[in-house]
């Protein structure tokens, strides 16, 4: 993706269902759990590079014994330094006792990390800051093991500040108004409620305080304390917790807007954010990993039973599509089938654009996560070039020599490697021309491929701002000398913010919406813009289901052709000498290719929650005031 997009997060749960000693005899070494859950963080740092941690709760330790471990860090690469940390930690306390290498059970005792149950987080900054107070797992400790709390997931919430008042009439103070502050307080106060409840029970059936643990952590019902919870959360959430006494959970939204998947069998329980994550660190067949589904939670209790409880009411299935486009992982089956479609299905257009002209055009990407959705334009190209093939040795008639038949059957598409993304430079110069050049050496491109007579097709993920396209893509690509540059995005335009995850909070960046902007000068009716306006300030009061999504009208008089005309205008400066068009994937043929994941509130305004419609109104509102803050 030539436009830089941040995303959080992903998250990643190992609970052992053996004990200890299991995993020594058979893999060799008790900390099974650990490296299993480097391997599932490692192989998610696409997900978030900005912040990673760890916590683990051992089950069979005496009390006045450590039984939560956690590690986080914001460093440069912080899955590397938090095993890092759990590394020297370990290997330290093994050089002052070499003859416990073999004794699991004191090294239950003794050491940190290893334990039966482990939570991992890999986090972008997108809100709340970066420092360390801000990475998960969050922690909510408790001198009763059952009310000890640890919280982390893949959310945003569009409510928060609800959410926070709703905390301070039960008569809470938080001491920040952070998401996962605000989600983690929630869960904790209605766990406290229901450990109460249980605790009466407890004493009706006659057990004393220290017999009641036991009873408590066997009879917690972790389902009514989620429903209790989430109630009036709004927003995109794969959240997933752990009770220090050994209950775990995982739970998505009613709308399935972030992902989770799951596996078990004898030895394990394992969520992720992605599926082929477990499938290779586990070495399992897809068909063994299923999604937990959408308003519901997974539930494993201490006993190692696991249940997929219903929580929430299930909305329409509106999975993030942009995890197919770009975010997650294309090794996955279906993701990499999608992709490609996704190459495919826009094709048509981009034959329209070049008028047929196989011959004369040259095929590419943006590189590196375009490459999936590169092989499906392929695929179409050929198919197309084989058509024309046929037609021409029928249109022959028979009469053609030997030569022309070699000839015509010789002709391929041309497709070839033309941008190369070197190591991002830094830009520290701080005036605006000289970062603006260096900018424009992000990418290089190679040279002698590509004739004067000819097209030069290159397609992208998606395009939000264009800024990199502007500032250096197309400058390099003009380079070459081509007659046209059509810059084909397999995703359709992005013109509204996203309030779910996605690091796109202010309207007034995409250049989507900046086209429909100078259209609506352009066609004198820019009023429409102060009309929206006064409509977004009539409804600011509004309870957020009554909100409508009056943005569209932004948009509304124009094709989406004449949006995509008007952002290549804008994205060809003065010294840009062959021509350039832009051309996006429809809407339809987005849902086509990726038939699971129809969440589009990026491309359409149709938001999933009632938040949504919120979120795009203050957006709008902010733009329209000047404000630059972000709009939840």
């Amino acid at each position: 993706m030539s436009d830089a997009l941040k995303h959080e997060c992903g998250i990643a749960m190992v609970r052992l269902l053996k004990p200890l000693e299991y995993y020594k005899e058979k893999y060799g070494t008790a900390f099974y759990g650990v490296n299993k859950m480097y391997l599932l963080m490692e192989k998610q740092h696409n997900r978030g590079q900005d912040g990673a941690g760890m916590a683990s709760i051992k089950f069979n330790v005496e009390p006045g014994t450590r039984y939560i471990s956690r590690v986080r860090s914001n460093k440069s690469q912080p899955i590397q330094d938090i095993f890092g940390q759990v590394n020297e930690r370990i290997n330290g306390i093994f050089e002052k006792n070499p003859d416990k290498i073999d004794d699991v059970q004191w090294q239950e005792e003794n050491m940190p990390y290893i334990g039966n149950l482990f939570l991992g987080h890999v986090r972008y900054g997108t809100f709340g800051g970066n420092s360390i107070e801000n990475v998960h797992p969050f922690l909510r400790q408790s001198n009763w093991r059952h009310q000890s709390l640890i919280v982390a997931g893949n959310f945003n919430m569009t409510n928060s500040k609800q959410l926070m008042k709703e905390l301070i009439d039960l008569g809470q103070h938080p001491k920040e108004s952070t998401d996962t502050v605000t989600v983690m307080e929630k869960i904790g106060h209605f766990l406290e409620d229901e450990v109460s409840d249980t605790y009466l029970k407890a004493k009706d059936v006659g057990l004393n305080k220290k017999d009641a643990s036991p009873y408590i952590e066997e009879h917690l019902d972790i389902q009514r304390i989620l429903k209790r919870s989430s109630r009036n959360w709004d927003g995109g959430y794969a959240m997933a917790g752990l009770l220090g006494h050994g209950d775990a959970f995982v739970l998505r939204d009613p709308a399935a807007i972030r992902p989770a998947f799951y596996y078990q069998d004898d030895e394990v329980v394992v969520v992720a954010s992605e599926r082929p994550v477990i499938q290779t660190v586990f070495n399992v067949q897809i068909d063994k990993i299923k999604e937990i589904d959408r308003g519901h939670a997974l539930i494993i209790k201490k006993n190692g039973k696991t249940t997929m409880a219903p929580i929430l009411e299930q909305r329409p299935k509106k999975a993030c599509s942009f995890e197919r486009i770009y975010f997650s992982r294309g090794s996955d089956a279906s993701i990499y089938e999608e992709r490609k479609n996704l190459g495919k299905f826009v094709f048509p257009e981009v034959l329209k654009s070049i008028n047929n002209d196989i011959k004369n055009t040259v095929f590419s990407y943006i590189p590196n996560t375009a490459e999936t959705s590169f092989f499906g334009m392929m695929e179409a190209a050929e198919d197309v070039l084989n058509q024309q093939k046929t037609d021409a040795i029928l249109a022959g008639g028979g009469k053609l020599s030997k030569e022309k038949v070699i000839e015509i059957l010789s002709s391929r598409p041309r497709f070839e490697k033309i941008a190369i993304k070197d190591a991002k430079l830094r830009t520290f110069i701080t005036d605006d021309s000289s970062r603006d050049d260096l900018v424009a050496h992000v990418y290089d491109v190679t040279y002698g491929v590509v004739k004067p007579t000819d097209n030069l097709v290159i397609i992208d993920d998606s395009i939000v701002r264009g800024t990199t396209l502007k500032k250096s893509i197309i400058k390099i690509l003009d380079r070459l000398q081509p007659k046209k540059i059509v810059i084909v995005s397999s995703a359709p335009q992005i013109r509204y913010p996203d309030c779910y995850g996605i690091d796109m909070a202010r309207i007034g960046d995409f250049i989507a919406f900046k086209a429909a902007l100078e259209l609506l000068k352009e066609t004198n009716q820019y009023h429409i813009v102060y009309d929206v306006y006064q409509k977004c300030i009539e409804q600011q009061n509004n309870v957020d289901k009554d909100i409508v999504n009056y943005v569209k009208e932004v948009y509304a008089p124009f094709t989406d052709e004449q949006i995509s005309a008007k952002i290549a205008e804008m994205l060809k400066t003065p010294e840009i000498k062959s021509s350039v068009e832009v051309i996006y994937q429809p809407v339809s043929k987005l849902h086509k290719a990726c038939p699971e994941n129809l969440g589009d509130w990026y491309f359409t305004g149709d938001y999933p929650t009632d938040g949504g419609h919120r979120v795009v109104n203050q957006a709008f509102i902010n733009f329209y005031e000047g404000n630059d803050k972000r709009a939840y």
